[in-house]
Order: structure tokens, then sequence, then C-alpha cells
């Protein structure tokens, strides 16, 4: 199943989760590996739109809210370096509205 390209991929997202240093849960430390850093937070919107969301969707979860996808790929960084990587992404039950949710290494 593809996901609609129209998705909401909300800058905050990555400048205030995925590329800030933490203690636990960290993900700044394998973006940096492909190049991203928070100056770069635009381009990882854009890198996560073009190279990810065209991809197939696996439904993994339904919950109150709405149902959880994951879109693993390969994602080609800022420096040219490449990694698989797991999405994952969230259709909205009232809406219909597809939102990025959080990405990391893919285990396999």
């Amino acid at each position: 199943m593809k996901l609609s390209g129209q998705a909401v991929i909300a800058r905050a997202k990555m400048t205030q989760y995925l590329l800030v240093d933490r203690p636990e849960n960290d993900k700044s430390k394998f973006l940096a590996g492909l190049g991203y850093t928070m100056e770069q937070a635009d381009r990882l919107v854009e890198d996560v739109r073009k190279q990810l969301l065209p991809l197939d969707a696996e439904l993994i979860e339904k919950t109150e809210y709405g149902e959880m996808f994951r879109i693993c790929g390969l994602l080609t960084g800022a420096n040219g370096r490449s990694l698989k990587v797991a999405s994952i992404w969230m259709q909205e039950h009232p809406t219909g509205l597809v939102k990025f949710i959080t990405l990391y290494p893919a285990k396999d």
C-alpha cells in the first residue's frame, strides 16, 4: 500500500526530536553519519518525502487515534552515504491525514 504523497512531515519533528542529541533513543548520531545536522533539517524532510514516502507501507497497528504504518527503505543522506531505515507514519481516524512519526535504523 502507498501512503498519500501529501503526508505531513513536520520540520519540528526533525529540529526538536530527530536531530537533537538525547540520552535515550538518540537518533541524531545515525543521522549525523548520513550528513544531517540541524542546518540540514529541511533537506531531511525532503529526503524522507522523496526517498521513503513513495515506497510500500506496511500496516503495523491500529490504535484509537489511527492506523500506524512502517515504511522501510534506503535513505541516502546529505553526504551521499546510505543506510536502511524504518519510518513510522500514522493515518489519523478523524481526518484521514497521514503524518510522519519517527525514523530509525532498520534491524535486518
